[in-house]
């Protein structure tokens, strides 16, 4: 189970009779854990494994049709809550709509990011959006996802002087643009942020053998599973060396 300081940091609004299960919460290491971009590829891995670890999840969604995540415990209780999932059907693009989504939320993370190569902002926009929810409310851990196309260190000659200038210019230069903007509105915030740096995304099943680096690049670094992704991530919560650092990770 993942210890977290952040259970002691959060401001929670509880229900009557929640005080008691936010302490039983805590002694058993369990997290309340809020999720954005669950019914993706990385937001799907994060949710699960968070469910699998016995943490209690809010997915926000703005389709709930299109969600895969399911409880990991058996279809014994009358909702999915009962099981530590939660859905909310929310615009995340409006801090409104999601504050109910972060109150009181141990650790938000969001896996929103660009689909395609056109001109988009959904990366800044989201990220803005939960910002604004997480001041609101005095949630204070988020962990976002970025990519390694938005900086250099670390990298190969090849990559750095070649690959990435070529591909920032060209095809993912709309992508690079988001993703640099939704770095700079997290940076800027007062929260405890980490921003996780992926290079190219698989679906290949998790080896728990990744590697990383904080603030610098990894050579060699080319495609991460998006399971080793999810994991890295769930474990980064309560790893006080990734708190407003940038994460890279590769296999």
């Amino acid at each position: 189970m993942i210890w977290s300081p952040y259970l002691m940091k959060a401001k929670p609004i509880y229900a009557q009779g929640g005080r008691r299960k936010a302490l039983q919460r805590r002694k058993a290491g369990i997290m309340r854990l809020t999720i954005f971009g669950a019914t993706g590829g990385t937001g799907t891995g994060l949710a699960q494994q968070a469910l699998a670890a016995g943490h209690e999840v809010t997915v926000v969604v703005r389709d709930a049709a299109r969600l895969t995540v399911r409880p990991s415990k058996p279809a014994e209780s009358k909702s999915a809550a009962d099981d530590g999932l939660r859905v909310i059907t929310a615009d995340p693009m409006d801090p409104a709509a999601i504050i109910t989504a972060v109150a009181g939320a141990d650790a938000v993370l969001t896996a929103i990011g660009p689909r395609g190569t056109s001109v988009t902002t959904v990366s800044q926009d989201s990220v803005r959006s939960i910002i604004a929810a997480m001041q609101k409310t005095g949630a204070r851990r988020l962990l976002t996802v970025s990519g390694s196309i938005v900086a250099d260190e670390g990298e190969s000659p090849y990559l750095r002087y070649l690959i990435k200038p070529v591909a920032r210019r060209t095809f993912l230069r709309h992508v690079c643009a988001d993703m640099r903007a939704a770095e700079a509105e997290v940076e800027a915030s007062d929260l405890d942020w980490t921003i996780m740096r992926p290079p190219g995304l698989t679906s290949k099943p998790a080896t728990g053998r990744y590697r990383t680096s904080i603030d610098g690049g990894l050579p060699r670094s080319l495609t991460v599973s998006r399971a080793d992704l999810a994991a890295c991530m769930l474990a980064a919560i309560g790893n006080q060396a990734t708190l407003r650092r940038h994460v890279a990770i590769a296999n």
